[in-house]
């Protein structure tokens, strides 16, 4: 009795482990450039994040962190003023994890019932990470190239197919992500309705961009 006994706590503790594992893999995220995920969050902005409270909802529960905010750059449409941020306590079901009191961080995410949402698929990052072209992107920048697709290329050979269109080949590089293009350029719209990358090193030309670079 007793060895039947052990074999079935085996077959548990064996079947608990994978079901973690399975958890523990379950989030799983599309390479995104910051300035999609800029384009299609409903919220972003640099706070400081001050407080976490575990909310007892769902399997896992919901973190709720409590963030001051230094600006906001997107979502005034939304909201004035963010007070709260929720995210899955489990990373496994993508919650996203921030350090209290620590950084500032730059914080996209979406609005739901009036409470903004955000997750491991969203672009989380502390504010002194981004490169300079990622500030001025979030600035005003990526809001020029919303219209515009940036098209992912992992294997060659790769073509835009449309005007709007920006060919993304940071995965093709030895640097792996996020790449150059990734830190350092915006795919913006020109007036006559195509769309290349700028880099912005120097003072944008209103009226033409280098479409050969990069």
């Amino acid at each position: 009795m007793q060895s039947l006994c052990h074999q079935l706590l085996s077959l548990l503790f064996v079947f608990s482990s994978l079901q973690i594992y399975q958890l523990t893999e379950a989030c799983s995220c599309a390479l995104s450039h910051p300035q999609d995920a800029y384009c299609n969050s409903d919220i972003v902005i640099r706070a400081k994040v001050v407080g976490k409270k575990l909310l007892k909802d769902g399997p896992f529960g919901t973190m709720r962190y409590t963030v001051k905010q230094m600006k906001m750059y997107k979502g005034f449409n939304k909201m004035q003023h963010v007070q709260h941020i929720y995210t899955d306590a489990s990373e496994s079901l993508c919650g996203v994890k921030f350090d209290i009191n620590k950084y500032q961080y730059l914080i996209t995410g979406r609005v739901f019932d009036g409470k903004v949402y955000t997750g491991l698929c969203n672009f989380n990052q502390p504010w002194e990470r981004l490169s300079l072209a990622q500030k001025k992107g979030i600035n005003h920048r990526y809001q020029l190239g919303c219209n515009c697709r940036i098209k992912p290329c992992h294997y060659l050979p790769c073509f835009v197919t449309s005007k709007n269109e920006c060919l993304w080949t940071d995965m093709l590089s030895h640097f792996g992500y996020p790449g150059y293009q990734s830190r350092h350029y915006a795919c913006i719209q020109q007036k006559e309705g195509y769309c290349s990358w700028y880099r912005g090193m120097a003072s944008r030309d209103k009226t033409t961009i280098n479409s050969t670079d990069p």
